[in-house]
């Protein structure tokens, strides 16, 4: 991840002092434990976990050992007050691996992780090594071939994440990869794993679709159904971030992955 990157990060989370305060859920929150389906998971590694949004679903509502990693001080601060276990260590340091031995872990989430790695291929091979043989990995990143990215740049021309926007600006320093659902599929796959399933979460409790329903009810409900119609009868390359689930040491890419939409 790109120094420059992290005290923009710290800027957003300025006066954060709890969970329930953070402004920005996404729905690849929402979507955890049940995208676990009937997978038995032990033992979980969430990468860059924030403030531990998805880690504290999978505690409260699966029983699994659970293990939060992050950088910032103030995610590990809001973590460890929410009661999860946490883990600091740099996961894009080609010069110092995953502090976890070979096959600790049955399963790892990295949601919208990957897209600020520089050493990706070093990122995505660690995860195998201390992934166990037939272990799954939970992995999402913007889709910038999905609607929601690609009628904005076509219609305005601008990129995807404007530099003047205070809104922006920490995406436009912190991503330094632009993955399509295409490309990550195939990107992933050739790390030898295979994809299982991919998931596509509804609109339905991010912060963006709540702001937008507390501006217009008719428009939230409109722009549901749309994406519920989109999901359920087009691919999932025009969804906004589709969650891929991986499994490890099935080789390269076999087929297309199954759909669920939640």
């Amino acid at each position: 991840m790109r120094t420059d990157a992290i005290p923009l990060e710290e800027e957003r989370l300025s006066g954060i002092q709890k969970l329930d305060e953070y402004p920005a859920f996404h729905e690849r929150h929402r979507i955890f434990p049940q995208c676990f389906e009937n997978r038995g998971h032990r033992r979980v590694l969430d990468i860059a976990s924030g403030v531990g949004v998805v880690g504290r679903n999978i505690r409260d509502g699966y029983p699994a050992e659970l293990l939060c990693n992050d950088i910032s001080e103030t995610c590990l601060q809001i973590m460890k007050d929410t009661g999860l276990q946490t883990v600091s260590f740099d996961i894009d340091d080609p010069e110092n691996p995953f502090p976890f031995p070979e096959g600790s872990f049955d399963a790892v989430i990295a949601l919208a992780v990957i897209e600020h790695t520089i050493n990706t291929e070093y990122f995505i091979r660690e995860i195998g090594r201390i992934l166990q043989p037939g272990g799954y990995l939970y992995i999402s990143a913007p889709n910038y071939s999905g609607l929601t990215y690609l009628l904005p740049f076509l219609l305005s021309g601008k990129t995807f994440h404007d530099p003047l926007s205070e809104r922006d600006r920490y995406e436009f320093y912190a991503h330094v990869r632009y993955f399509t659902y295409r490309t990550l599929l195939e990107y992933v796959s050739s790390f030898q794993f295979a994809p299982e399933a991919v998931y596509l979460p509804i609109p339905q409790a991010s912060s963006r679709y709540a702001a937008l329903k507390s501006r217009s009810p008719l428009k939230a409900l409109a722009f549901r159904r749309g994406m519920q119609f989109i999901y359920k009868y087009f691919s999932p390359r025009w969804a906004s971030e589709p969650v891929i689930c991986f499994r490890k040491g099935a080789g390269s890419l076999r087929g297309k992955p199954r759909k669920a939409i939640l």
